[in-house]
């Protein structure tokens, strides 16, 4: 079968379609539940995973590799659930973690800059709950929330710039990668004279094209994807700067500046994993900047 990834622009319908897209294929729809279960699994709060995948990088982040922790949590999650294939995920960076799979249709959804504006001066709460969630808590958290605001038109402007722009650092930081890129994307959506339904629509014609359906090498594809995040989420804490790649059952493991008692805890730590068939580690000098 198919996996559909839609990534948009800030305050689109991207929401709507998706559901709409899910319904109409007979998959399942998930977004904020790959969050929830990655909180749960590996005991991280979710308001930090959220701050992962929206916020641009900080320079502390740089240092402490937080974000990279984080999101490896996120990707082990997201790539678990679309494994098991016929599922539409709207949200962030799910593009990025399919690279490669043929029968991922990685959509992106963008639009007019004013129209997108109308829609948060037409939904304040949006505001609030971007708000909340810089504060580092959820709206049910605010002992007193406020009344939503009134948005200008140039506030909202604003908004969109900010969240934008944190959107496509993200990118450029950890995948080195710009998002807005079109040549990330099977198909590209522009909200100006089409509609919903007409994405919709779209999107569905082309997730039942032969070229979008799984076959017995892009599943092994997913599978080393699969294998290759679970590993990683393992390790990442201990070694943020380890990096993993799996070939069926064969775990290769590059490890910056480790050392041969590093060599022989990874081993222990993922000989032991279900799907581990081989375990290939090379460690390298860390490299610091001139």
């Amino acid at each position: 079968m198919c996996i559909v990834t839609i990534s948009k622009e800030s305050y689109t319908q991207a929401k709507e379609v998706a559901e709409n897209v899910a319904r109409e294929l007979g998959f399942a729809c998930v977004s904020r539940e790959i969050l929830i279960e990655a909180s749960e699994e590996f005991n991280v709060p979710e308001i930090k995973l959220l701050r992962a995948v929206r916020d641009a990088p900080s320079v502390l982040d740089r240092f402490t590799f937080g974000k990279e922790r984080y999101v490896a949590y996120i990707r082990a999650a997201l790539l678990d659930r679309l494994q098991r294939d016929k599922v539409v995920y709207h949200g962030l960076a799910g593009h990025h973690f399919v690279r490669g799979i043929t029968h991922a249709l990685k959509v992106r959804i963008i639009g007019k800059k004013e129209d997108r504006a109308k829609l948060v001066m037409r939904r304040p709460e949006v505001f609030e709950q971007a708000a909340s969630a810089m504060m580092g808590m959820s709206r049910e958290g605010l002992s007193h929330p406020a009344k939503h605001p009134r948005i200008s038109k140039d506030k909202a402007l604003r908004i969109l710039e900010d969240s934008d722009g944190a959107r496509r650092k993200w990118s450029l930081h950890l995948y080195g990668i710009d998002a807005d890129d079109p040549n990330l994307y099977d198909l590209v959506i522009h909200f100006d004279r089409l509609s919903a339904d007409d994405a919709v629509d779209m999107i569905c014609r082309a997730a039942r094209l032969s070229r979008f359906q799984a076959t017995a090498e892009s599943q092994q594809a997913m599978d080393d994807l699969v294998l290759a995040a679970r590993v990683k989420a393992k390790l990442v804490e201990r070694y943020p700067r380890v990096n993993i790649s799996a070939d069926e059952g064969a775990v290769h493991i590059a490890l910056e500046g480790g050392s041969s008692s590093d060599q022989k805890a990874i081993q222990d730590t993922v000989g032991g994993m279900p799907g581990v068939e081989k375990i290939d580690i090379n460690v390298y000098p860390l490299m610091t900047p001139d």
